[in-house]
Parts: C-alpha cells; structure tokens; sequence
C-alpha cells in the first residue's frame, strides 16, 4: 500500500545542509538552498562551473574528495546527487544513524524525502508532488504556474496593504523593447498589482489591456519632437499619488535607466520620503539588434560596445557626446533615438575617420508586428532609412557585427 507524503517547508536558513555530488543534480538543487538561506557543504571530488563559482564566491563551502559519514555531523538535511547506487546508499544509511532526512536523485523510493515540483509567484511557493512520479508533479506544476499568471491578484504578490492616507510607494518597471511577453515576471506581477500606472508612449499596449478594473492610467507620453509632459509633472504625479496611500508603478519602455530618466524620478520619490523598487527591463539597445540578428558582441568580430544617444546632434553645443571619440572605437555603437540626426551623426563619423563601408542597420519598432529593418553602410544608412521610410522608434547599429551572422542565413 502506497502512504502519501507528509507535506512540509523547511526554514533552512542558517542550518546545514549537505549536498553530495557536484554534477548537474546538484547544479540544479544548490540554488534554491542557497535562496533558503541555508549553510551548504558541498562534497564532491569535482564541480560543475557553476558550483565552482558558488564555491568560489564563498556562498558555500566545498570539500573536493569523496564522502565520509562525518560529513553529516550537524546536518539537518542531506542531498544526494550521484548516480552511483552503492554511494548513495552509503550516504543514506548514514543519514538514517542520524535521522537527518535524505533525498536521493537515484532512487526516489530509497529516500526518506522527496524534492517537488515547484513554481515561485512572488512571495508565493507552490511545491507539488507526484505521489513519486516527477513528470505527473512537474504537469501539475505548470498547470498551476499558468493559473497563478492568469489569476494575479494581491495576495499573491508582494504585500502593498498600507495605511490609509500614509505614504505608499512607487516602482519603476522596464516594459522591454515592445513585445509584451518580453517584460520581467517580477516586473508584470507588480503591474497587476498597481493602483495607480504612469505609462510612457513606447509601453506595449496590451499589457495596459491587463491592468486590474479600477486602476488609475496616466499617460505620460513623451513623444520626440513633438507635445510632451514635463518630467517635473511626472514627478509630481508619482509623489502625489504615493503619498495618497496607493502603488504607483511608472512603466518605461526597455529599461527606466538608459535614457529613461528613471534616476530623476528616484530622487524625486526620494526627496519626498516615498520608497521606490527598480525592475530592470529588457534595453531596446541590445534586443533591437538582436531581433534583427545583429549580436551587439560577436568572437573574434567585437568584443566592446556603446550605447549613445543621438536626440541632441553631434554639432550642438548641447551635446554630451565624444562622437569624435566614437569614431576611432573598433566596437559596435549603438544609437538610440538618433534617426531624426542621423544624417549628421553618419558624417560626424566619417569626418572623425570611420570608414564609410562600415556596415550599418536601422531597426524600426523592434520585437513588434511594426519590425523593420534597413541593412546598409555607414555611408549610405541615412539616406537608405529616409528612402525606406523608416521612422521612431529605431535603434541604429553600426560596426562589422551587422554582418556577423551573415553565413548563418539569419536575417531577423
């Protein structure tokens, strides 16, 4: 007769916890360990490079030889991670002298605990088990990450109950490039949960589509050259609206950083005693690119890359930007929110010595339905993209890795 197991979750941090065996079981379990907070030996003979630079970084400590019952002296858990039988059961029947709970990667019906299926939603952990079959758990598992995804709510994400008419907070979240899949799962999960959505203009639309009933949307718009919002309003709004109770997020296309102003509306929120996280988001200045099949470095091609800004011209005195500099550089430059200048910018390069026969390309609306892409040479990359017709938002490569993955037939 089958008995179920009795579902518990280990607070480990702190407490020992041996690992045997430095293959990629172990490359697979150690992380979660060391997120629990847990103090792991690690015993193995060798390493896995990503549990060498565990070790190496002094998240755990490593002891290179095989396994002796000592090992487990002061343990509160133990994994097992070979394949061999006969040392994994010496390593169990030691565990069992000592009632330290075992977990066997060869012979699940050998341990005295089972690893489950997990999925993590924020503060929330879902751990399945199979009745002992992995591939039932890990089925499960994913059925269950998809209804966390499409339930989102509050109570499954980081707590925001705050008191009423008391300072709330803001986050900065980087939308990606475009696509709306390429947001961060920490970065979506916090937009369900807002109360108030400041958006830029370049924001994928359908994530706005998701946002819970009831939700204040302020557009933000910022659009080049053209009516705007002032940043000082932005500002305003994000502290008004925290310091009203609620949960602001201020949703940036790629990244709040590059070029986004996102360091100025943390010193504002700052200023005001208002709490801010920082999503990261996916830059359109590498994934353009790389959705147009240009890497941003490539073996043996560049091993070096900058990103610039292109909206103030090479000849203004308001420019921040060494293009003469930029010019002698044997990497790839990438610029953004420089098509409006990129007559100027190509010949600023060319007089400072790039050679006109450096392969360029113009990316328009990367990640979306609206791609386009403009292959070209630095010479001839301005007049190529007006006569295309290409317009903002683009992101402009030039150096040899445009042409980099040429053999390989992809052309984005």
């Amino acid at each position: 007769m089958s008995v179920n197991p009795y579902p518990l979750g280990l607070r480990l941090a702190g407490l020992r916890v041996v690992v045997v065996g430095g293959g990629a079981v172990a490359t697979r379990r150690v992380p979660a360990l060391l997120d629990a907070g847990a103090d792991v030996l690690l015993v193995a003979p060798e390493l896995t490079p990503a549990l060498r630079a565990h070790a190496d970084a002094a998240r755990l400590h490593w002891v290179p030889r095989r396994f002796v019952a000592d090992d487990l002296d002061g343990a509160w858990l133990v994994h097992v991670a070979v394949d061999d039988p006969t040392a994994a059961a010496e390593v169990s029947a030691a565990a069992v002298a000592r009632r330290i709970f075992c977990v066997r990667a060869d012979d699940r019906h050998a341990a005295t605990a089972w690893t489950p299926a997990v999925t993590r939603y924020g503060p929330v952990t879902v751990a399945v088990h199979g009745g002992g079959d992995p591939r039932r758990a890990m089925t499960v598992r994913d059925a269950l990450r998809t209804l966390l995804r499409a339930r989102a709510a509050p109570l499954l994400a980081d707590p925001v109950d705050l008191p009423t008419g008391g300072p709330g907070r803001v986050a900065l979240v980087g939308a990606g490039p475009g696509d709306p899949e390429l947001i961060t799962v920490k970065g979506w999960r916090l937009l369900t949960e807002a109360d108030v959505v400041v958006a830029d203009r370049l924001v994928p639309g359908l994530l706005l589509d998701e946002l819970r009933t009831g939700v204040e949307l302020v557009d933000a718009s910022k659009i080049p050259y053209g009516p705007s919002r002032a940043q000082e309003e932005i500002n305003r709004i994000l502290v008004d609206r925290a310091l009203g109770g609620a949960f602001v997020v201020r949703l940036k296309g790629g990244d709040p950083y590059v070029f986004g102003r996102g360091g100025e509306e943390l010193l504002a929120c700052a200023a005001a005693g208002v709490p801010v996280t920082v999503v990261p988001g996916v830059t359109s200045s590498i994934a353009a690119p790389g959705a147009a099949g240009i890497p941003v470095t490539h073996r043996s091609v560049a091993h070096e890359f900058t990103v610039v800004s292109g909206h103030v011209a090479p000849d203004s005195p308001e420019s921040l930007v060494r293009w003469d500099a930029l010019a002698g550089l044997r990497g790839t430059l990438v610029i953004l929110m420089g098509l409006k200048n990129l007559p100027v910018i190509t010949a600023t390069l060319l007089d400072h010595g790039r050679p006109a026969d450096t392969p360029a390309a113009v990316v328009q609306e990367a990640t979306t339905g609206g791609q386009r892409i403009v292959r070209s040479t630095l010479g001839a990359v301005a007049a190529d993209t007006t006569a295309a017709g290409l317009r903002p938002p683009a992101v402009v490569v030039v150096g040899d890795v445009v042409t980099a993955l040429d053999l390989a037939g992809y052309r984005g």
